[in-house]
C-alpha cells in the first residue's frame, strides 16, 4: 500500500492506527510500524516526530535487523523495509505486535507502555528456525524532537552518553513546560554501541528506508550539541538452531536523571518487562470488563465490551493524539463528556477531570475552552456551552456514584482580564487566583454566566454552541441558540433539585423560575411547524428553519427536545419524526448532522461553510451528533428505531465487505468523527480515535438501549430495545461482587415493565440494591 499513487489511482486509506497511552505518556502506531512517543502533553513535549501523512506513513521510529553473514538488512515492521515479506499485525488494547517470518528468523515485535510510567518498551523476540546458527545486528532508531517541532530539534538539543547506565540521553532546555526533563533511549542487551547523530546513522541525504550506518560494524558514540539529533542503539545477537533471544529497547523522559537511571534498572530483565507487560493488559481487563454485555448484536458487543472505553481513555483522555490531529490539549467541552462514560469503570479518573476542569473557571464564571498541561496556556472564548457541561457532567457524575461530596472539594478558579468587546477569544496563561470555592461554587457561577438570553428569551449563542462551526451566527452578540436552550432547561432541571437536596432553596426557585421561562420562550419561537429551529442569526434571522435553502433541518434541536425532557410530547415526536425522515439515509448508513449543507446561499454561520458540502459539520454525518438522535429514539421508547440507527453508526458494519472497506477506508474498529455525505466520497469516514463520538455510543447503547441505570449502590434495569431481541445479558462486577444480569423479552416487547428478581427473590420496586460480598449474584427482568 505504501507509496506515491498514480493520477488514476485513489489516494490510499489511512493507516490504522492504535493509541497506546497512560497518564505520564504514551506513543501511537499504525499497522506499518513507526509512529510517535510522547511524554506529558502528545503536542507540546513530542519526544519524537508526529506524521498524519496517509501516502508515505513516514515512520519516526524503526527497528532493524542486519545478518551479519549476508548483510540482509531488514525491519520486523511492513515499514520500512518488511513489505515483501508476509506480517500479522495486532493491535490490542494496551499493544501492538508485529509478527513476521523472514531471512529465516521468526520475528515478534511488541509495543506497549509501563503501567505508571513515562516508558515505552519495544520487546523484540527472536527465533532461529534454520538449523545453522545466525548472528545479527539489532538497532533501534528514533528521531528527537523533545518539544512541538521537529525542525527546532538541531539548534536545542543536546545529547550525552551516560556514564552510570550507559544509556542515551537527552535534554531540551528551550521545551518550555518541560525545560527540565531528560529523555532516554537504551537497550536491554550489553554490549552495544550509540550515536546520536542522525547525519552518521542516515548518511547524508539518506532515509530509514537506506540507513548508512549498516555499511559499518558499529556505531561511533558521537553525542553533544550541535547535531542533527537521534537516538540510535545497536546490538549483537547470537543464535543457535531453533533457539530463541529477547531483547528490549526502552524510550521515555523523566524530570531527572537519577529518575531516567530508576526506571532503567525498573526494566533491565525480560522476567521485569514480561511482568510489566502481563500488568498492563491485566489492568485493561480489568477496566474494560467492569460491563461485560452479551446481545443478539455480536457489533455492539464488541464495541461495548473493548474499543468504545479504550478509545476514550487511551486516546481521548489520556493520550489526546491520534493520526488526524495530535492536541495535547484538554478541552473543556471535550474531556468532561468523555468522562462521562468512565464513571463505571473508573469512576475515579471522572472525579478527578471534574475537578481538574472546574479549575479552569474564570472568577466571572466563563471559561478556557481548551488548555494545555501542565501550565495551563489556553484560549479564553465567547462559546456559549462549553461552561455548562461542568454542572451537566457533575449532575451525571453524582446521580451515577452518588458522591455528593464531590460538590464541597474546593477548586481554585482563574484570574485574567475579560473580553473586550471586540474580542473573540485570547490565547494565554492566566494566573491562578487566590480565591477558592467549592465545585458547588463553580457550576452555580457557570449556569449564571451560561443563562444571558436575547430578544426571542432564547440563550445567547456566543461565537458557537456545540457546533464551533456556526462561530458568525451570534458573533454580534445579540444571535441566540435553540440547542443552548434545551442543554439549559437540562440543566436548571437537575440542579435545582440539587440545590433543594443541600437547602439552598435561594437558588432552586430562581432557577425553576428561568426553567419555565425558557420552556415558554422556546416554544413560543422556535417552532418551526414541523420541527425545531436551530438558532437565530444576530440581525433575527431563523437557522435551522424551513424558510432556509440550506440547512433547513439540525439534528441536535431535535434530538435534545427529547433528551432535556422539556418539549411537549406530540411537538418532539414530531421533531424525531421529521429528523428520521430528513437526516437518515439508510442506503448510505448515515445520519446528517443538517441538510442541505452550506453551499452557495446567503447565510454566513462561520466557517462551517468553508467546509465542502457534506464533509464534516457541513451536511455530512457528525458522529456525535448522531448518537444524540439514537438516544432520543430510545427515550421515545423506540427501540427497534433505536437498535437500527445505532447500527448505522456502527464502524463494524461499515466493513462487513470488500467493497465497504474500500468505501470506508479507516478503522472499522474505533469511531470515526464523521462520515462524508456528498459524491463522490459518499460513506468515507474521516478523523477517527481523537473524537467524543466514543464515549457517547458507549453511553446510548449501555443506558438508553440496554437500560443501565446505576444511581450509587441501587440499580434500574430499564430498557428500549429492539422488539425482536429475545434475551440479552449484562455481567457488572461491582468490587468483590458479580451481578449477572439476563433480560428476557418473551413478548417480544420495545419497552416494558420489568419484573425483576434477584437470587430468585421478587423485588418489587425493580431496583437492585448493590452489595459489596463477594458473591456472584442472579437477576432477571422479564419484560411485561
Amino acid at each position: 500500500r505504501p507509496g506515491r499513487p498514480s493520477s488514476e489511482e485513489p489516494l490510499p486509506p489511512a493507516p490504522w492506527i492504535n493509541v497506546i497511552a497512560n497518564p505520564q505518556a504514551g506513543f501511537l502506531i499504525s499497522e506499518t510500524g513507526g509512529g510517535f512517543t510522547w511524554a506529558g502533553n502528545s503536542q507540546m513535549n513530542r519526544l519524537t516526530p508526529w506524521n498524519n501523512d496517509p501516502v508515505s506513513d513516514p515512520p519516526g521510529e524503526v527497528v532493524y535487523l542486519r545478518d551479519e553473514a549476508t548483510g540482509d538488512v531488514w525491519t520486523p515492521t511492513p515499514l520500512p523495509l518488511g513489505r515483501e515479506a508476509a506480517a500479522t499485525v495486532r493491535h490490542g488494547q494496551g499493544y501492538t505486535t508485529f509478527e513476521q517470518q523472514r531471512h529465516g528468523i521468526a520475528q515478534e515485535l511488541t509495543l506497549f507502555m509501563a503501567a505508571d510510567e513515562p516508558v515505552k518498551l519495544v520487546r523484540l523476540k527472536l527465533r532461529n528456525t534454520t538449523s545453522r546458527r545466525r548472528r545479527l545486528a539489532a538497532a533501534f532508531y528514533a528521531e528527537w524532537v523533545l518539544g512541538g517541532s521537529r525542525d527546532d530539534a538541531p539548534m536545542q538539543v543536546i545529547t550525552e552518553q551516560d556514564s552510570e547506565s550507559g544509556a542515551l540521553f537527552a535534554h531540551n532546555a528551550f521545551a518550555s513546560d518541560f525545560a527540565g526533563s531528560v529523555a532516554f533511549a537504551d537497550v536491554t542487551l550489553r554490549p552495544h554501541t550509540i550515536t546520536a547523530d542522525r547525519t552518521e546513522f542516515l548518511g547524508r541525504n539518506g532515509s530509514v528506508s537506506r540507513p548508512a550506518a549498516f555499511a559499518y560494524k558499529h556505531l561511533s558514540g558521537k553525542t553533544g550539541a550541535g547535531l542533527d539529533p537521534c537516538a540510535a542503539l545497536q546490538v549483537n545477537v547470537e543464535l543457535p538452531p531453533d533457539e530463541e533471544r529477547e531483547l528490549t529497547f526502552l524510550l521515555g523522559q523523566a524530570s531527572t536523571a537519577d529518575d531516567c537511571r530508576r526506571l532503567l534498572r525498573q526494566y533491565r530483565t525480560p522476567k521485569q518487562v514480561q511482568a510489566a507487560f502481563d500488568e498492563v493488559r491485566n489492568r485493561w481487563q480489568k477496566l474494560l470488563t467492569t460491563i461485560e454485555v452479551r446481545t443478539p448484536d455480536p457489533a455492539l458487543d464488541l464495541l461495548i465490551n473493548g474499543w468504545l472505553l479504550y478509545q476514550v481513555q487511551s486516546c481521548r483522555v489520556w493520550g489526546r493524539s491520534a493520526f488526524y490531529q495530535s492536541g495535547g490539549a484538554y478541552g473543556f467541552r471535550d474531556q468532561l463528556q468523555d468522562s462521562m462514560a468512565l464513571v463505571y469503570a473508573n469512576a475515579a479518573e471522572a472525579r478527578e477531570h471534574l475537578l481538574r476542569a472546574a479549575g479552569r473557571q474564570f472568577l466571572e464564571g466563563d471559561v478556557q475552552h481548551w488548555w494545555h498541561p501542565p501550565a495551563g496556556r489556553g484560549v479564553r472564548t465567547r462559546f456559549s456551552d462549553d461552561l455548562l457541561w461542568l454542572p451537566f457532567v457533575a449532575a451525571h457524575y453524582i446521580t451515577t456514584t452518588g458522591d455528593a461530596a464531590v460538590l464541597d472539594e474546593q477548586v481554585p478558579f482563574l484570574r485574567a482580564a475579560p473580553l473586550r468587546p471586540e474580542q473573540e477569544e485570547d490565547y494565554g496563561l492566566p494566573e491562578v487566583a487566590p480565591e477558592t470555592a467549592s465545585l458547588y461554587e463553580h457550576c452555580v457561577r457557570a449556569i449564571e454566566h451560561g443563562s444571558r438570553r436575547g430578544e426571542h428569551g432564547l440563550p445567547l449563542m456566543g461565537t458557537g454552541d456545540w457546533n464551533d462551526g456556526m462561530n458568525r451566527v451570534g458573533a454580534g452578540g445579540k444571535g441566540e441558540s435553540v440547542w443552548d436552550a434545551w442543554f439549559l432547561l437540562a440543566i436548571l432541571r437537575q440542579w435545582a433539585d440539587l440545590a433543594e437536596r443541600r437547602g439552598d432553596h435561594e437558588r432552586a426557585t430562581p432557577w425553576r423560575q428561568l426553567a419555565a421561562e425558557l420552556s415558554e420562550s422556546v416554544e413560543a419561537q422556535a417552532w418551526d411547524g414541523g420541527w425545531y429551529r436551530r438558532a437565530f442569526f444576530d440581525d433575527g434571522t431563523p437557522l435551522g428553519s424551513s424558510e432556509n435553502v440550506e440547512c433547513r433541518i439540525d439534528a441536535i434541536a431535535q434530538a435534545w427536545s427529547v433528551i432535556s425532557a422539556a418539549a411537549p410530547a406530540e411537538r418532539a415526536r414530531q421533531a424525531m419524526d421529521a429528523a428520521d425522515h430528513l437526516l437518515v439515509r439508510r442506503d448510505a448508513r448515515l445520519i446528517l448532522l443538517l441538510t442541505p449543507p452550506f453551499d452557495q446561499g446567503t447565510l454566513e454561520p462561520g466557517y462551517i461553510k468553508g467546509y465542502l458540502p457534506g464533509i464534516r459539520e457541513n451536511g455530512g454525518q457528525y458522529t456525535h451528533a448522531a448518537t444524540w438522535v439514537v438516544d432520543a429514539m430510545a427515550r421515545l421508547g423506540r427501540g427497534t428505531r433505536a437498535v437500527e440507527l445505532y447500527g448505522l453508526l456502527n464502524p463494524i458494519h461499515h466493513a462487513q465487505t470488500r467493497e465497504d472497506v474500500d468505501r470506508y477506508r479507516v478503522e472499522p474498529y474505533v469511531i470515526a468523527a464523521d462520515i462524508y455525505s456528498q459524491p463522490p466520497h459518499v460513506g468515507r469516514g474521516g478523523w477517527t480515535w481523537y473524537t467524543g463520538s466514543a464515549a457517547w455510543m458507549y453511553r446510548v447503547a449501555l443506558e438508553s438501549i440496554l437500560g443501565f441505570h446505576l444511581q450509587g449502590d441501587r440499580l434500574r434495569i430499564e430498557p428500549c430495545i429492539a422488539a425482536d431481541w429475545r434475551e440479552y445479558t449484562i455481567t457488572y462486577h461491582r468490587g468483590s461482587a458479580t451481578y449477572v444480569i439476563r433480560v428476557e423479552n418473551p413478548e417480544r416487547l420495545e419497552r416494558g415493565a420489568p419484573i425483576v428478581t434477584l437470587d430468585g427473590q421478587r423485588v418489587d420496586d425493580g431496583v437492585i440494591v448493590l452489595a459489596d460480598d463477594g458473591r456472584e449474584h442472579q437477576v432477571v427482568v422479564r419484560l411485561t
